[in-house]
């Protein structure tokens, strides 16, 4: 794990082991280190079951192989009425600068199940659809085991982020008057708000990259993703897999095991400052490298539930250098472990009031 900026002062990603976290065996001054005010909002955790390398590689893969199908099955997976927020989407965000961003893919679905939940979700929220929409899944003939990976993922990333919240609900104990045992652990692990996105950063066409970044006509840091807060108490962070996808094709058929092969994967991109950006408290920014047998775990409720003791910090995704772009795609997953709808994560807001106000400016 390393963070580069301009100041080696500014404030370095904090790493803790999955066992830590599993015996309770982080210090209080280790989670102000990572989420307190003086800190880049984000913690990093190693040494992950075994599989979990396995499924990074292939789902984000499948990440390529997804954005690369043909235009007919993309548009059988979105969905218009979920405001483009389950399913497929692509061109219907905006980036920094008021353009459509048609250089990046995403595909979201809801990987936690309760049936009387999600039932409650619906009904008492149907205004909301992109928060209780049924997921949409590519046909298996198509994307054979995606819908598996995906969910497998996910589930592994939950219950990592549950025991983070874990830790975190120690640090609420012992630092604030009158909060509840549990509030973050039992949001993370009960939840059906949980959202996925699976995220594609296309190559650039060749007449951007001789003049400028991937996808944007101006000068901007996060051109590849505009600058934001996460929507969720806390959001899981695989790192980001590079493919040349002019060297290697998103275009194959099953392999021994029934899946889509997985795709050699570079060792970095070749411009050191593309990828994640994180805005400390000063302001200043500093570039967050996510080892590829780890996750990243940051958070905005995360700030409201803990009355701003921790801190949500704003973040962003620089694309390349011109003439270091090349035809290179980005693919990574985000999985955002979010309150039921109806939970409140301040004095006079629930959750779904926090979603609509997010998602009305652009997730």
């Amino acid at each position: 794990m390393s963070a580069r900026s301009e100041d080696i002062k500014r404030p370095q990603a904090i790493s803790v082991s999955l066992s830590e976290l599993q015996n309770s065996n982080v210090s209080l001054e280790t989670l102000e280190d990572a989420f307190g005010p003086a800190s880049l909002g984000i913690i990093i955790v190693r040494d992950l079951p075994e599989k979990f390398l396995d499924l990074r590689k292939r789902l984000l893969s499948y990440s390529s192989y997804l954005a690369n199908l043909p235009t007919d099955e993309l548009e059988r997976v979105e969905k218009a009425e979920a405001k483009y927020n389950v399913g497929w989407s692509c061109g219907k965000e905006t980036l920094a600068d008021g353009r459509y961003d048609t250089l990046k893919g995403s595909y979201y679905a809801q990987p936690i199940h309760n049936s009387e939940l999600e039932g409650k979700a619906r009904k008492l929220y149907p205004n909301v659809p992109e928060m209780t929409s049924k997921n949409v899944w590519p046909r298996e003939e198509v994307l054979p085991g995606f819908e598996s990976l995906f969910e497998e993922l996910c589930h592994l990333i939950v219950d990592t982020a549950a025991l983070v919240a874990k830790n975190c609900d120690r640090y609420g104990m012992a630092k604030l008057d009158g909060y509840k045992d549990g509030t973050l652990e039992n949001i993370v692990r009960t939840s059906v708000s949980t959202k996925a996105r699976l995220l594609h950063y296309f190559p650039p066409p060749p007449t951007a990259e001789e003049t400028t970044r991937p996808d944007s006509a101006m000068a901007l840091d996060d051109d590849w993703c505009a600058t934001h807060l996460d929507l969720g108490a806390l959001t899981g962070l695989t790192s980001q897999m590079f493919v040349e996808e002019d060297v290697h094709p998103p275009h194959a058929k099953p392999d021994d095991s029934g899946l889509l092969p997985a795709l050699p994967e570079m060792d970095g991109h070749p411009d050191p400052n593309a990828g994640l950006w994180i805005k400390d408290r000063s302001g200043r920014k500093t570039l967050v490298d996510i080892p590829r047998d780890c996750l990243a775990f940051r958070g905005q409720a995360l700030q409201s539930i803990t009355r701003g003791k921790f801190k949500a910090v704003p973040h962003y995704v620089r694309g390349a250098a011109p003439g270091k772009a090349g035809k290179i795609a980005r693919n990574t997953l985000a999985v955002f472990t979010q309150p039921n709808l109806w939970e409140m994560v301040d004095e006079d807001k629930d959750f779904a009031k926090l979603a609509q106000l997010i998602l009305d400016n652009g997730l």
